[in-house]
């Protein structure tokens, strides 16, 4: 009998190690530019104090980035093979996008924001009934500045959407996805704590905003390949992301994938 940690999405499953190992990386630098500064001047020590802050903001603004912990940014396989992923739910269009899966005999992980998903239970039971997973997208989705959080803050973002879906689902989550992908230092110690592992994509077609649905599916297909992780959002103001996904499933089976969840592999 295959063990769960010897699973395939287990294997996938990373959970940060070493969460506060910036502290470290951070306080050397820091006391090289001193060094510089002490030895040189400020016309040295001046612009190696902004070089040695690049990585750092790097690593909170790109969303592939490993800096500060492990993300995943597509599943490992050379089938036809697709990981959809849909954020910011629930919504007012989680039962259409639903029916819309179920129409194409897909599978996908919605990233649920706590707050909402508290004020209809309903609907994120509804997903699970439908043998869809649900992950992590924090508490209040602060879009502006989840980036810049402080530790305190950043706990309670994902410490509270852990607890409001544990007690809807019966089990918590095991994803977590970073609000607009920025994860900055202070997003891992939370995530080893509740045993999340952070997801970002490798194909999008930022219909959060693009209200074109054929536009949106064009820039996704151009990032399709074999484990392609592909984000996707319900419940934009524009109000066409239900079109979108449909649309996206009818190229799916033309081009021959399947969406499956990381678990099915």
């Amino acid at each position: 009998m295959t063990s769960p940690s010897a699973s395939p999405a287990a294997s996938l499953h990373r959970i940060p190690r070493r969460p506060h190992a910036w502290i470290w990386l951070l306080a050397l630098s820091q006391l090289l530019v001193a060094a510089a500064w002490w030895y040189w001047g400020w016309a040295i020590g001046l612009p190696l104090m902004i070089a040695s802050h690049l990585p750092f903001w790097w690593g909170t603004l790109w969303p592939y980035s490993r800096l500060f912990g492990p993300v995943l940014r597509r599943l490992p396989t050379s089938d036809k093979q697709v990981w959809l992923t849909i954020d910011d739910g629930p919504s007012d269009d989680t039962l259409a996008v639903l029916d819309a899966l179920d129409a194409h005999g897909a599978k996908t992980t919605f990233f649920l924001v706590g707050e909402r998903a508290a004020r209809h239970p309903e609907r994120v039971r509804e997903i699970l009934r439908r043998g869809h997973g649900i992950g992590n997208h924090s508490a209040s989705h602060p879009a502006a500045w989840f980036w810049a959080l402080g530790p305190s803050r950043m706990r309670r973002e994902i410490a509270d959407t852990q607890r409001i879906l544990q007690e809807i689902a019966g089990e918590p989550p095991r994803w977590f996805r970073a609000v607009v992908g920025m994860s900055n230092p202070f997003v891992n110690a939370a995530l080893k704590t509740h045993g999340l592992a952070r997801v970002a994509w490798s194909a999008r077609g930022f219909d959060g905003v693009a209200a074109d649905p054929d536009a949106v599916v064009a820039r996704i297909e151009r990032g399709l390949s074999p484990g392609a992780i592909v984000l996707l959002h319900e419940g934009a103001a524009h109000g066409r992301n239900v079109e979108t996904l449909r649309l996206l499933l009818q190229r799916l089976d033309a081009l021959g994938y399947r969406a499956i969840l990381p678990e099915q592999r």
